[in-house]
């Protein structure tokens, strides 16, 4: 029974060691869902309480949740997902943001058209937003915000 545990133990071991990005990033992905759903739920509900607009408290909910989670996933992202060793680490968090801001109008759109053009639930179009966004934040993540630069050897001079 050891021997199969072990067994079971090295091979996750190797799965993880070969996509540890990927892994990392989903588990990042899938706190940042829950601090962003958890927010989104909160600030929707104070704002609808003092506006009674359904409407606006979507936007302004979801604006305010966005803020607090752009903010926790840059340092979780740059630390534990992308490991950058970046010594510009404020061009880095503004690169984050601006990806961020691309991704917050495009989840917005996306609660916007189930809500109105679908009659949907805004909770399901936060869901749906929030997977769209996690696919498109890893690609400008990888790609563009945590792009490792090629060394220099140096041996050229």
């Amino acid at each position: 029974m050891y021997g199969i545990i072990m067994y079971m133990f090295k091979k996750f071991l190797a799965l993880y060691k070969k996509y540890e990005e990927i892994i990392n990033y989903l588990i990042v992905g899938v706190l940042g869902t829950a601090v962003s759903i958890a927010t989104y739920w909160l600030f929707e509900l104070i704002t609808f309480s003092i506006f009674n607009d359904k409407n606006v408290s979507i936007i302004i909910g979801n604006t305010l949740s966005w803020v607090i989670v752009v903010i926790f996933l840059y340092f979780l992202n740059r630390k534990y997902v992308f490991k950058s060793k970046s010594k510009e680490i404020f061009k880095e968090f503004i690169s984050f943001t601006l990806g961020r801001v691309f991704t917050l109008f495009l989840e917005t759109i996306v609660i916007f058209i189930v809500v109105s053009v679908f009659s949907g639930s805004d909770l399901i179009g936060k869901v749906l937003g929030q997977i769209i966004v996690i696919i498109t934040n890893y690609i400008l993540s990888k790609f563009v915000i945590f792009k490792k630069k090629p060394r220099k050897n140096s041996s050229e001079a």
